[in-house]
């Protein structure tokens, strides 16, 4: 795993735009089936928008009707992290970058084969690398 990034969040605030700092780094959520890559079918690599550490392989995307990019595994497990999340009166498991902390989604157990997992994902917390 790669170093660690930390960063103030006026560092953050300087570098993401209101809209990625609202979901990466204040846990927000895009409306559903407004991202950018909902209906993305592009071959490629799917990686952080705050630090570019590769997240998610286009070859797990899959569409789950749920309005958000749905991968069933990540890359490598080690690349994001799973954290309890007890927001808004639910309790669901958080999925941030390992790398950096930012907030990219939630994962679920209604997934495909093989893993049975539905990793949620925000659009505007990924940029497709398509030359991997």
């Amino acid at each position: 795993m790669e170093t660690k990034i930390t960063k103030s969040d006026e560092e953050w605030r300087d570098e993401l735009t209101p809209e990625q700092y609202e979901v990466l780094r204040r846990q927000g959520t895009e409306p559903p089936f407004t991202g950018k890559y909902v209906y993305s079918k592009e071959d490629g690599a799917y990686r952080c928008a705050a630090c570019g550490n590769e997240l998610f392989s286009s070859e797990t995307k899959f569409d789950s009707g749920t309005g958000w990019p749905s991968f069933y595994e990540p890359s490598a497990a080690e690349r994001v992290e799973l954290r309890p999340d007890h927001s808004h009166g639910m309790t669901r498991t958080e999925v941030v970058c390992a790398r950096c902390g930012s907030h990219l989604g939630h994962v679920f157990d209604d997934g495909p084969a093989p893993t049975g997992q539905r990793y949620c994902i925000n659009s505007i917390s990924l940029e497709l690398d398509s030359d991997r």
